[in-house]
């Protein structure tokens, strides 16, 4: 079988975490079996239509690298592949035609208050919910053409068969059984002409040679009513792969507290494009054995449905930034400067950070000042970038955890003073550093090792804590960073003891 999948946005939403899995799982299944991922955008719902969604799906789309080889954007033999476009040329009228015609459709003439009364009473009884025929599934012809003739509105529903067991054989969970009277009488059509998703996406699916329809599984209580039209059509049934829902550490529902956002949102937190695929592809799927870092090719190369687990996949944002800092580590420094300087200069970050939601307003000014410095400096930035490669886990930490490199005078912890710059030795060992690197040229690492280590002994101290502490918050302002001796060499003598001299006046 040549594999063909298909990806069907409804523009009605940013695609958020589902969305993109959904997307990337068609990807690597038709790269596997070097079959054809059909990109299709599902527009009929137009009292939901968002504008500007359409390019905010394909922006992310790319973004990701999740390739198409027919549909939206890349053209084919099955287009057009907005289906309010499809809807114009009539491809749905002929087909509800034939379905209608062939007794497995009807139209009904409820209106929306007989319909509320209908829902309260099977409510107040108990009952299953739904629309199961009212009094138009059966009514005559004579009714029906009364019922236009008078000018009453009316929906398409579909017929489902009664006293009957429909069965599907889905991918992950096998064989899956209905009772077809507990299965609702769907609306295909809508009052205003334009049909479901129902029926337009089976038919779409149909049309366009679709063998897998890859979906949540939340979709499986929809499936009988699908599978029922495709056997209504005569038409062959694609395979009905229903995947496990994601769930946040917690075991409910993800939502925004989990992590769940936009896709772009990840981008404008600066999270990698592939850490995000090599992430979102495990939650719910297992490559087998104890792989889990993985290129795209790889992934590729071992998706297959016998992977996918039935259980609820889990959304973990530990795992996430583990992930995105092992893969800022495989990067050089200049890699990182490049992409942390677009990173910097990209719209959509500053919106991203500057939303009211976004506590941290110290990010932007950070990559804005590593940007800058980058221009003029980028032999320091680059070594600043290296120091931090180790402890930063996305791009947006780049410029907080970079900044006192590049800043004249970066602000003082206060706490941090009140500990170290009180210490009986403090003023000494400032002095003592500017002596020892006034005029000098350059500095290693090992130079200011020795140094620290020296006055260490010199002053007949066990351990160099005491000397270490005192001057990383001359040098940074803070009590945390990066190798002491490293950050020194790179900040460099007249660095060292512009800074010496500055925290000698907090004395």
């Amino acid at each position: 079988m040549s594999v063909r999948v298909r990806y069907a946005p409804s523009p009605t939403g940013s695609p958020h975490v589902g969305n993109i899995r959904d997307a990337l799982f068609k990807h690597l299944f038709a790269k596997h079996h070097k079959g054809v991922n059909i990109l299709r955008i599902e527009d009929t719902d137009r009292t939901r239509f968002i504008p500007g969604v359409e390019e905010e799906i394909v922006e992310s789309l790319n973004w990701m690298g999740i390739e198409f080889q027919e549909g939206f954007g890349a053209g084919g033999d099955h287009g057009p592949y907005r289906q309010s476009e499809r809807k114009e040329l009539g491809i749905y009228d002929k087909w509800i035609k034939v379905l209608m015609e062939r007794g497995h459709a009807y139209k009904a003439f409820e209106t929306a208050e007989e319909l509320d009364e209908m829902r309260e009473f099977q409510k107040i009884n108990k009952q299953n919910f739904g629309y199961f025929g009212g009094m138009w599934r059966d009514a005559t012809p004579e009714q029906v053409e009364a019922a236009e003739a008078a000018g009453k509105a009316f929906v398409i529903r579909q017929r489902m068969p009664k006293n009957s067991t429909i069965v599907i054989e889905d991918a992950i969970r096998g064989r899956v059984e209905f009772d077809s009277n507990t299965v609702d009488d769907a609306v295909l059509i809508n009052g205003d002409g334009m049909p479901t998703y129902h029926f337009a996406a089976m038919v779409d699916d149909h049309l366009m040679g679709i063998t897998h329809i890859m979906r949540g599984e939340e979709w499986i209580s929809s499936a009988p009513k699908h599978a029922a039209l495709f056997d209504s059509f005569g038409w062959e049934r694609p395979i009905f792969v229903h995947c496990p829902v994601i769930n946040g550490k917690d075991g409910k529902k993800l939502s925004k507290r989990h992590g769940d956002t936009k896709c772009l949102d990840f981008r404008a937190a600066g999270y990698l494009p592939h850490t995000l695929g090599n992430f979102i592809a495990l939650i719910g799927w297992a490559p087998g054995g104890d792989r889990e870092l993985m290129t795209m090719d790889e992934l590729c190369e071992a998706f297959d449905l016998g992977g996918l687990q039935p259980a609820p996949g889990v959304f973990d944002m530990d795992k996430l930034n583990w992930m995105n800092g092992h893969y800022l580590r495989q990067l050089s420094p200049s890699e990182i400067v490049t992409k942390v300087r677009e990173f910097a200069l990209a719209e959509s970050t500053a919106e991203y950070w500057e939303r009211e939601a976004n506590a941290d307003k110290s990010v932007m000014p950070g990559l804005l000042l590593l940007n800058s410095a980058a221009a003029t400096d980028l032999e320091l930035v680059e070594r600043a970038v290296q120091l931090e490669q180790e402890r930063v886990v996305t791009l947006a930490e780049f410029g907080e955890a970079c900044a006192f490199f590049f800043q004249d005078e970066p602000p003082f912890d206060p706490k941090a003073i009140e500990k170290w710059f009180a210490v009986p030795h403090a003023r000494q060992l400032l002095e003592d550093l500017v002596t020892r690197f006034e005029g000098v040229v350059s500095c290693t690492p090992e130079d200011c090792e020795s140094f620290i280590r020296s006055w260490a002994e010199t002053n007949a101290m066990e351990k160099i804590g005491p000397v270490v502490h005192p001057t990383r918050v001359a040098m940074t302002g803070k009590t945390v960073g990066p190798g002491l001796f490293e950050l020194m060499a790179a900040l460099g003598p007249a660095r060292i003891v512009k800074r010496a001299k500055r925290a000698l006046a907090q004395i």
